[in-house]
């Protein structure tokens, strides 16, 4: 019997192990997107990517049949928010992305609704779900995060240097 229970426990380690080796790529970008941090420096996406494969390993048996990728970018995206709204004020601060990632003009929400929706192809209703939006929401947020990113606002032009007489 304890064999049988170990060679179930090896099969599930190398189904997860071969799920992380196609997956966690795809998943680490989609939560540096997330964190508008920079591909180099993404130590709040790695750290979301972590707990999102920590779950989606925790209940791998009684995944029959669903696709693991879904739960784990659902976990990521739920994970995501909770840490960036939940906590209003300080956790927005943690998130809020350093001035050289191109997704630095949008709030939390705008990120991730923009990312599921364009990057992810998850569709409106799927995440108006997830989020607990109606869907009405999710297309006027998805709307004005790509129009902020098609057309940012415009920064005031810098100051002409004054010349000094000679």
């Amino acid at each position: 019997m304890r064999r049988r229970q170990a060679s179930a426990g090896d099969h599930r380690a190398l189904e997860f192990r071969a799920f992380v080796a196609g997956a966690a790529g795809r998943l680490l970008h989609t939560a540096t997107l997330l964190t508008a941090e920079t591909p180099d420096d993404n130590p709040r996406a790695r750290r979301l990517l972590t707990h999102a494969l920590a779950h989606t390993y925790a209940c791998w048996d009684r995944l029959r049949g669903e696709d693991p990728y879904d739960r784990a970018r659902q976990f990521l995206a739920t994970r995501f928010a909770r840490e960036a709204w939940h906590h209003h004020g300080g956790a927005l601060a943690r998130f809020r992305p350093g001035p050289g990632t191109v997704l630095a003009a949008l709030g939390p929400q705008e990120r991730l609704i923009l990312v599921l929706r364009l990057f992810e192809g998850v569709a409106e209703e799927q995440t108006a779900a997830l989020l607990g939006l109606p869907r009405e929401r999710v297309r006027t947020v998805c709307d004005r995060a790509t129009a902020t990113l098609l057309h940012p606002p415009r920064t005031p032009a810098p100051a002409a240097a004054k010349a000094v007489p000679s």
